[in-house]
């Protein structure tokens, strides 16, 4: 298989106010955008947002989205932090926090019930240095 792009869709219920988020906290900007689905694009990855009760998906499921997790990294989570949490006031589920297997990072809720973890990677400590692979 030749894959030529990868990305997630996301599900939603309300599709405007999804890809609102994700343009105004993360940037993202639209490459197409119709009432039941919105494609956004940053420098280095695609993410969709669809309607879930669309016709186009199977039957059994359009259900909400559960047990999603989207890992943004960034330069300075601390910063992003508060911005988003902070200013934007946003719900935090995990608040900012250095871990021992080399991430500071926090974890907010999107719309649509998508968890959004804001990771910066740091030095893991011995311990987990020795299971990172060399480049």
């Amino acid at each position: 298989m030749e894959i030529t792009s990868f990305y997630p869709v996301l599900m939603v219920d309300d599709v405007a106010a999804s890809a609102d988020f994700y343009r105004d906290v993360l940037g993202f900007e639209t490459t197409f955008e119709s009432d039941w689905y919105v494609s956004l694009r940053f420098d280095g990855g695609e993410l969709a947002i669809l309607d879930r009760s669309h016709e186009t998906i199977p039957g059994g499921f359009g259900e909400p989205v559960r047990g999603l997790l989207l890992n943004v990294e960034v330069p300075d989570a601390a910063a992003e932090h508060a911005r988003i949490v902070g200013e934007r006031g946003l719900p935090e589920r995990l608040a900012l926090r250095d871990e021992a297997f080399g991430q500071r990072h926090f974890i907010v809720e999107a719309p649509g019930g998508v968890l959004l973890d804001v990771i910066e990677p740091i030095a893991p400590s011995p311990e987990f240095a020795e299971a990172y692979g060399t480049e």
